[in-house]
């Protein structure tokens, strides 16, 4: 089997699952080749794989028609010379582009058109022009895949309601090999009553002050500027918790200000390569996003055994169940800070929700488990796959020469 990825611009989860993806298939003997922007080959090294090859793609992280087209036409010819069993997208953008790219490439007797799995990976923005051009984007994705496979429910139903004929759960685990980004798929020990000593931070905190720790991409999907807001309704706890956002992005800035504008000693470190040893301190991971699929640090906070307080959106209660974390609604600051507050200071509220987060990490998907998912999909399309052959030849001549309608041998 021949497997062609796609993807586009990406600096966290999306490329990583996809690199995961590619080396597991290569080690099982699939032909596994990457179609994606350049930079994201340098990011993360698709070019260094064994037995993956990496071709420059540029699909940018929103419409611009120009470059859109030409990336469509990019896609149509390095599909048409490789012609691969299956076409597998991650992300809507890079589907609909793959999608009408391959409506393009033209089937032949030997070579059918391949089959296109999309991954949709986040949910589209919620209005304006940039939302309705995701809505187009998805019902694109929705008609022409042949599999749609989603990182969470609420995604499924979209894809469903939007005229998906095969939609399906996509197993996206924290692996080890993620060594860029919050979460680095290295399992941290359980932590025990009062847990090691944090790392090493910028203005280390004062002795036996407790841990509040959140991990991500500093963007607006992350809810951090929320976390901030509930951090200042628990300054009066004794000691005083520290706050600790770890991670890079765009709001960075916005909310170091908003940190001193709240009088709050928080920390933003930046990037960690030891987040399993932060979480191993940490008294209560929090993860107050607007929206998540199957985040790789949440999945890393259940396997180091630290309480959660989340927000119940996307694939999060999945990942945690009712028992593994606190769960609260997005956005709301009071709710959040309750929650927190109620786990640094009822112990058995915490040992239970460590014992639980223990067990949950149990039954999280492996990277074993998620390539041999996506292999199984890969068969199942390409049985089920109808692709548009040329018209049949219609007439045998007595010589045995097939010929069309008018023809001669």
């Amino acid at each position: 089997m021949k497997v062609a990825f796609v993807l586009g611009t990406s600096t966290g989860g999306t490329a990583r699952h996809v690199l995961m993806l590619a080396a597991g298939c290569a080690a099982r003997g699939v032909s596994a080749e990457v179609f994606g922007p350049a930079r994201t080959d340098e990011d993360f090294g698709f070019g260094a794989l064994a037995g993956v090859e990496f071709t420059p793609v540029e699909i940018a992280d929103r419409p611009r028609v120009r470059h859109d087209l030409r990336a469509v036409r990019r896609l149509g010819r390095l599909t048409a010379a490789w012609r691969p069993d299956v076409v597998h997208a991650h992300g809507q953008r890079a589907g609909a582009l793959t999608a009408i790219a391959l409506s393009f490439v033209r089937p032949t007797v030997y070579q059918p058109q391949p089959a296109l799995v999309v991954t949709v990976h986040n949910a589209p923005p919620a209005g304006g022009i940039t939302g309705a051009v995701y809505r187009v984007l998805e019902r694109i994705v929705a008609r022409s895949a042949d599999s749609v496979l989603c990182v969470s429910a609420d995604l499924e139903e979209r894809m469903r309601a939007a005229g998906a004929r095969r939609v399906g759960r996509a197993l996206v685990p924290a692996f080890a090999s993620a060594g860029s980004g919050p979460a680095s798929g290295v399992p941290a020990p359980a932590p025990t009553g009062e847990g090691p000593a944090a790392p090493s931070l910028p203005g280390d905190p004062a002795a036996g002050r407790p841990l509040v720790l959140a991990a991500g991409r500093l963007a607006a999907q992350k809810g951090f500027g929320t976390l901030l807001e509930a951090a200042a309704r628990w300054r009066d706890l004794k000691p005083e918790p520290l706050l600790v956002i770890a991670g890079e992005g765009p709001l960075a800035g916005d909310l170091k200000a908003q940190a001193a504008r709240l009088g709050l000693d928080a920390r933003f470190p930046g990037h960690r390569d030891d987040i399993p040893a932060l979480l191993a301190a940490a008294a209560v991971f929090v993860l107050p996003s607007v929206w998540e699929g199957q985040p790789f640090i949440l999945q890393e906070a259940l396997r180091a055994g630290v309480p959660v307080v989340a927000t119940r959106v996307g694939g999060t209660p999945a990942l945690t169940g009712e028992d593994a974390a606190v769960l609260v609604p997005p956005g709301d600051p009071r709710r959040l800070a309750d929650a927190v507050q109620s786990v640094l200071t009822d112990e058995v509220l915490a040992a239970r929700l460590r014992k639980a987060a223990t067990a949950r990490a149990h039954d999280l998907p492996d990277e074993d488990t998620a390539v041999l998912a996506v292999l199984a999909e890969y068969d199942a399309v390409t049985r089920l796959h109808t692709p548009r052959l040329p018209a049949p030849v219609t007439s045998l001549s007595p010589t045995g020469c097939r010929a069309a309608p008018g023809g001669s041998c």
